[in-house]
């Protein structure tokens, strides 16, 4: 638990007023992620990381196709072995978990964590399993089945896995209350792969579809009430939630509303080619009347370059532009504090955009490459798989920059409009010309 209290620690320290209560609600989310552990024998931890994009069906057949990938070595016995979490329905009867865990001893298969998601009929066990490197997933299930289980759901696990439940809930917490930035893709790790979006409050003020204040749960869909007044949902087709994880969900999503609007205080001073120092830092909602400004100052090209549209009400976008609910910007402002562009890195669903405006001033000098840079080190670090860009085909300033980055490229055009895909594998980023300011928004 030492990450933990590290994590604890480093938010009391970094977001002045936060109230003791507050904290406790932290330990509070951490209990409802109540499990049972068992360990036939030690093992390390690592840090959890970010998960997105769709996990396969639940079908044995589809599941044993990775099979053969991803074994690890077990160096106490000298065999393969092979990390697997699995989730089955079992009745609540006495004797029922047993009657699995003791078929599954005679595949010797090891057991290393344990949680219980209980139903009104049933519970839900969730296991992270060491299983022989021969055992394939079809393998697996048939053995599950056959000693009671049901609905059954397999997949290849890893390292990362062996972090226990409370640790993870805790450093997920500690994460949101540093950044409400962090909000979705805290959602995500909590609740593995699955498509998070974010609806605006309609007129009136009141969510998209009417959903309960405490939020609503059906089967592979959660709803939330957004702290700002709109709904999340959070849609995960290839596992049902259950009652536990809506809790757990629920909870990290009230602890954001409690703390209200918040930023990490990272910023780079940057100096350009001719000598000017530009500030680079992050930005929110706060920021819409100097960002409004801007915009004023904008050409009519530039503008339409941006939105692909008519100029006249692009100042509507801003609000959902520079909400932390929809990712993360950062502006680049001058030593009088005027701010000249903005980045944004916004989480459309599963996959990941990124944006720039620059002031007609100030182009040509690297500010949108700088802002580009420091977007892109930003996804890496929540291990996006990519990230794309929607500009006009004659807009040669973003194609450079996304050139620059020194990243695979993708290029789609089509009746003038291009998509940039930027692919962010390990080796691509190995690669890469990403600046070393990823530290924004993360102090």
């Amino acid at each position: 638990m030492s990450d933990v209290t590290h994590a604890v620690a480093h938010l009391a320290e970094h977001v002045p007023g936060v109230p003791v209560m507050l904290l406790a609600s932290m330990a509070a989310l951490a209990a409802t992620a109540g499990f049972r552990t068992r360990w036939t024998r030690r093992h390390g931890h690592a840090p959890p990381t970010d998960d997105t994009g769709s996990r396969p069906p639940s079908a044995p057949a589809a599941a044993a196709t990775t099979a053969s990938d991803g074994r690890a070595d077990d160096g106490a016995e000298g065999v393969d072995s092979a990390l697997w979490r699995m989730r089955t329905t079992v009745r609540d009867t006495p004797g029922s978990l047993a009657s699995l865990c003791a078929a599954l001893a005679e595949r010797r298969v090891d057991i290393l964590s344990l949680q219980t998601h209980p139903l009104a009929e049933g519970t839900v066990d969730e296991f992270l399993l060491r299983a022989p490197g021969e055992l394939t997933a079809t393998e697996l299930v048939e053995v599950v089945s056959a000693a009671g289980g049901a609905d059954t759901w397999t997949e290849r696990a890893d390292a990362h896995d062996l972090v226990d439940a409370p640790t993870r809930v805790l450093a997920l917490a500690a994460r949101t209350a540093q950044d409400a930035a962090e909000l979705p893709l805290a959602l995500r790790q909590l609740l593995g792969r699955c498509t998070i979006r974010s609806l605006p409050a309609t007129a009136g003020g009141r969510p998209g579809g009417e959903v309960p204040p405490e939020g609503s749960l059906e089967d592979t869909v959660l709803r939330l009430r957004a702290p700002e007044g709109g709904v999340i949902t959070v849609e995960r087709p290839y596992l049902p939630f259950t009652p536990a994880e809506f809790a757990r969900a629920r909870a990290l999503v009230e602890l954001d509303a409690r703390l209200g609007p918040r930023l990490p205080r990272g910023r780079d001073v940057l100096t350009l080619a001719e000598g000017s120092d530009i500030t680079v830092r992050r930005a929110d909602t706060r920021d819409v009347p100097a960002a409004k400004a801007m915009h004023e100052r904008c050409s009519a090209r530039t503008l339409g370059m941006r939105y692909h549209g008519p100029v006249g009400d692009a100042d509507r976008y801003l609000n959902h532009l520079l909400s932390p609910r929809f990712g993360r910007t950062l502006a680049a402002q001058t030593a009088s504090g005027r701010i000249v562009g903005l980045g944004h890195l916004l989480w459309d669903g599963d996959e990941t955009e990124v944006a720039l405006l620059v002031e007609d001033a100030w182009q040509h000098r690297g500010i949108g490459g700088e802002l580009l840079g420091r977007l892109v080190a930003m996804a890496a670090e929540t291990d996006c798989a990519s990230v794309y860009a929607v500009t006009q085909a004659s807009n040669t300033g973003m194609v450079a920059a996304m050139r620059g980055l020194g990243l695979p490229l993708d290029y789609q055009i089509e009746e003038g409009t291009l998509v940039i895909t930027a692919r962010l594998d390990s080796a691509s980023r190995a690669a890469a010309r990403l600046p070393q300011g990823q530290r924004i928004g993360r102090d």
